[in-house]
């Protein structure tokens, strides 16, 4: 048990990395509460509806961290090596790779988004408004396409600025922004100080200013500060790449992307299948996402940790301590969401109360947070397991061990439990969460035997 502990300069490094990040996901996640909030006040047909659509945006967003996490991988350790050059190369690869993703993600939520939201909104023994479901989440998606540059911009940005040890300037960036957004979603939303009562729409526009007040602070910040970023001095003088490194990037980040896109997709795959059983069913795990979002902020930042650490450690051939580190960094992890899960369980019967919906919706709600709440512990166990993989380029397999897993278990557990069983909704989606067990037990086993202990950058810059 002793290996799995560290020292107070350890938890030291760990939570400086980790703590910014919490914070920053921290206040994005409760400013998006709040939005959640919001829009559950005005009603179930509007919240199901952002809902909906932001399950699309969700999609589009992890193919970008896809795109960029390949590169990403390089940079950790290229700045482990102090290869600056080669930072900078990372750099160029995720705006080029990110442009254009988002090209192709504006054309397709701008010519078949209706279809797409359509395969979402299904009847059940509760009164719902389809149609004005499908009215909403259809406005929302067409404001927040005007988003999505800026979003892929502050991702390319503030990911290098991470993998140089920089968090603080995404976290302060990332602060303002929520607040933007929080101001303009009260004005927008409920037609204060004079403004339109916009609903659904005005949240949309909300979150379209934010990014856009975001990524304006971490660009500024960034090439006013070139001694600290040197990866950004020139970094548009050309668009060069040696062949080599963006051979490398391709071989190692092609199947991160692939992984990232297919993930997503099985996700809102199983968001499908349970939404079978209604449109209260979606509200449900839109009240129970929302809450949960914003405790899975301790694993997502120790894993981004995680993907730091290791990989500066793997970066400078410390293979040993690297190890040492990626074990107690999981064992961390997963002991903080045990803490984290129990809380959780016991907001369960509360927060649900909060919004304007009918009481089974409440009754779902709270039965979802709580079956959250007991896998918690788990999702840091995979999470962390996952980014240990990733740091060392093992990235065939992640593909295997993240979306192989869920199209090959978790989706078709969803299938057939919908379409084969009489069970409610609450039991099929126990069941489904379950399989994180199994994909625990593959991880920690993987982990263990060391196959990605592994230096990439050494003479490929």
């Amino acid at each position: 048990m002793k290996r799995f502990i560290g020292n107070k300069q350890f938890y030291r490094m760990v939570l400086i990395i980790a703590i910014p990040i919490m914070i920053q996901n921290g206040i994005t996640n409760f400013v998006g509460m709040l939005d959640n909030i919001m829009i559950g006040r005005v009603g179930t047909e509007q919240m199901a509806g952002v809902s909906i659509a932001n399950e699309l945006m969700f999609v589009f967003n992890l193919a970008i961290f896809g795109a960029i996490s390949g590169p990403g991988i390089f940079g950790a350790q290229f700045f482990g090596n102090g290869d600056y050059e080669g930072v900078r190369h990372t750099f160029r690869f995720k705006v080029i790779i990110g442009s254009i993703i988002s090209l192709v993600g504006i054309l397709i939520f701008s010519t078949i988004g209706e279809q797409l939201i359509s395969l979402y909104l299904h009847e059940s023994k509760e009164v719902s408004n389809i149609e004005a479901a499908l009215g909403y989440a259809k406005d929302y998606l067409r404001v927040m396409l005007f988003g999505l540059i800026p979003f892929v911009a502050s991702q390319c940005y503030s990911s290098t600025l991470r993998e140089t040890g920089e968090t603080k300037v995404p976290m302060i960036a990332g602060i303002v922004a929520v607040l933007v957004n929080l101001l303009f979603n009260a004005l927008l939303i409920f037609g204060l100080c004079g403004l339109p009562k916009l609903g659904a729409v005005g949240a949309a526009i909300a979150t379209v200013i934010s990014r856009f007040v975001e990524t304006l602070i971490i660009i500024i910040w960034t090439h006013r500060h070139t001694e600290q970023n040197k990866f950004i001095v020139n970094a548009y003088q050309t668009l060069y790449i040696p062949g080599s490194l963006v051979k490398n990037m391709l071989i190692k980040g092609t199947p991160l992307f692939i992984n990232e896109a297919l993930w997503a997709g099985g996700m809102t795959m199983m968001t499908q299948c349970y939404s079978k059983r209604g449109l209260e069913v979606i509200a449900g795990l839109n009240i129970a996402n929302t809450i949960t979002n914003l405790f899975n902020i301790v694993f997502i930042a120790l894993g981004s940790a995680v993907a730091i650490i290791v990989g500066q450690l793997l970066g400078a051939n410390k293979m040993k301590e690297a190890k040492e580190t990626a074990g107690k960094l999981i064992f961390f992890s997963v002991m903080s969401c045990v803490i984290v899960g129990f809380a959780m369980g016991l907001i369960a019967p509360l927060f649900p109360r909060i919004y304007k919906v009918t009481d089974n919706v409440k009754y779902l709600a709270t039965n979802f947070i709580i079956i959250m709440a007991l896998s918690m512990p788990f999702n840091a166990c995979t999470h962390a397991s996952y980014f240990t993989l990733r740091s060392g380029g093992k990235t065939i397999v992640t593909f295997l061990f993240d979306s192989v897993f869920v199209w090959v278990c978790c989706v078709p557990s969803a299938f057939v439990l919908i379409k084969f069983t009489t069970l409610t909704i609450l039991p099929i989606y126990l069941l489904c969460r379950a399989t994180e067990i199994i994909k625990c037990i593959i991880g920690l086993a993987l982990v263990k035997k060391g196959v990605w202990l592994n230096n990439i950058v050494v003479n490929k810059s």
